[in-house]
Parts: C-alpha cells; sequence; structure tokens
C-alpha cells in the first residue's frame, strides 16, 4: 500500500501504482463526495487543488515524456480513466482500484450534488458549440447550479489572460478544464498560481463533447469490458488508428510492469 501526502486535503487517499503512476484507490461516489467535500472548504493557499486523470494514451505519454510525467505526477489527485487499469490492478496489485473514474460518469454526480451543496462550477474548454451545449445541458438537469461562466478553449495571448483573470474574479469552486491532453495539464502548469479564488481544477478531455452530445459513448458493456477504445477508433479511425497503433502497446507493456 502507497500513500502520498505533500500537506494538501487529498493526502490521506490512498493510491496504488498502476502502469507507473500513482493512482487513487477511490470510486465514483468517494471522488465525487471528497470533490464536494473539499469544494465547501476554504481555498487552497496559493493555487488550486489540481485532479487529473489518465487512461492507456496517458501512460504511454508519461512513460515518454519526463516533462509531462512531471505534470501527471504532481497532481493532488489522479484517478483511473480506463477500463484497462482497473482490470491490470485486479490481476496484479495487491489492493485493486475499485472501479473506473471516467469524468463523463463522475461529473453529473458532482453537479447534482453540488447543486445541494451549493458548490459552483466554471467551464472552460472544448469548441464553443460544445461547450454551450455542456451548460445548456446542466442546467436543464440541474437547474439550480451554480455554474459561474463558461468558454471555449481556444483563447491564446491577451485574450486568454483576460479570461484567467475573469474565472479568477468569479471565484468558481471547480473549474472543469475540457482541453484534452497535454493542453489540459500545461494550461495548470502555467496558469494556476493566477486563480487563487478557485478552489480545484478538474481536467476534463472530451467530456464536453460527450454531454453536448458531439460524441457518442460505447455500449456499457464495451466499457466494463476495457473495449470502449475500439467504439472510438471505429467512429474516428483516421484520427485515432494512429495513435492507438502507438499507445496501446506501450500502455500493455506498462500495465504490466509498472502495477504493484
Amino acid at each position: 500500500m502507497e500513500s502520498k501526502d505533500r500537506g494538501r486535503p487529498f493526502g490521506a487517499v490512498e493510491t496504488i501504482m498502476v502502469g507507473g503512476a500513482q493512482v487513487a484507490r477511490l470510486d465514483l461516489e468517494q471522488t465525487a463526495r471528497l470533490m464536494i467535500e473539499t469544494a465547501r472548504g476554504p481555498a487552497p493557499e496559493g493555487a488550486p487543488l489540481f485532479l487529473t486523470s489518465v487512461n492507456g494514451e496517458a501512460l504511454a505519454r508519461r512513460d515518454a515524456d519526463p516533462d509531462f510525467a512531471a505534470l501527471i505526477d504532481g497532481a493532488d489527485l489522479v484517478n483511473a480513466d480506463g477500463q484497462p487499469l482497473v482490470v491490470a490492478s485486479r490481476l496484479l496489485a495487491r489492493n485493486a482500484l475499485p472501479e473506473r473514474v471516467a469524468t463523463t460518469d463522475l461529473y453529473p454526480l458532482v453537479a447534482g450534488k453540488a447543486e445541494g451543496e451549493g458548490v459552483s462550477f466554471y467551464l472552460l474548454g472544448a469548441s464553443e458549440e460544445s461547450n454551450r451545449g455542456t451548460f445548456q445541458a446542466t442546467k436543464r438537469r440541474f437547474p439550480r447550479l451554480d455554474i459561474r461562466g463558461r468558454c471555449h478553449g481556444f483563447l491564446t495571448g491577451a485574450a486568454l489572460e483576460r479570461k484567467v483573470e475573469e474565472i479568477d474574479a468569479l471565484a468558481p469552486d471547480i473549474l472543469w478544464l475540457a482541453l484534452g491532453v497535454p493542453r489540459e495539464q500545461e494550461f495548470v502548469r502555467h496558469w494556476r498560481h493566477r486563480l487563487r479564488n478557485v478552489k480545484m481544477i478538474k481536467t476534463s478531455g472530451g467530456l464536453f463533447d460527450f454531454m453536448a452530445g458531439a460524441k457518442k459513448r460505447a455500449p456499457l458493456w464495451m466499457q466494463q469490458a476495457g473495449l470502449e477504445w475500439a467504439f472510438r477508433l471505429a467512429l474516428e479511425p483516421r484520427r485515432l488508428l494512429r495513435r492507438y497503433a502507438t499507445t496501446n502497446p506501450v500502455a500493455l507493456m506498462l500495465l504490466m510492469r509498472h502495477t504493484r
């Protein structure tokens, strides 16, 4: 059993090594509850908490890129957003991961709790269409949820700097950051200390595309079997074939060698 304690609110969460990364042994409900409990407290001193997740692609990138590895390893909480990681932990680790914590499943759980607890959101990332669609879908389902603002993820230069200042002034409890890997981790490294009134940043990958209906999720049986990648490949072969052909074998090797 391994744990990390950086003097941060998540320091006591038990972690195990999965594919070389330290991953929290939390299920969806526990993760959502921890986020809400932390969001109800005071803002961390100096910078918001940084929550991220890893799947096979992220594990392969972490192994190949020391800079990216430092970003992942520096997070306050890392979840397993990939069923193969859960399966590997069950086969190879002394204490298996309880379940996959996919951000697309986590988001509505956190939103439902946030609506009742007065925890606020900001939605940053994806295209304008997907960002707007996520805002609308969330408000339809959770009408009393406090969403302080939203913005697409394609700002640069002075416009991005002004947006960061605006978000900090709005002081959302949770900033959902959907820029994709590795842009969202790099955003955290660059802008985290300018967001002192934000309590936590949760990297979110393709969450907004799924929430807005721009992309479809795999059937549940494929998710549980660790085959969601195959479903996505069938939908977007030109974009994903090369990526999966290069990252999946590396991720499998890492899971076999560095899970305990």
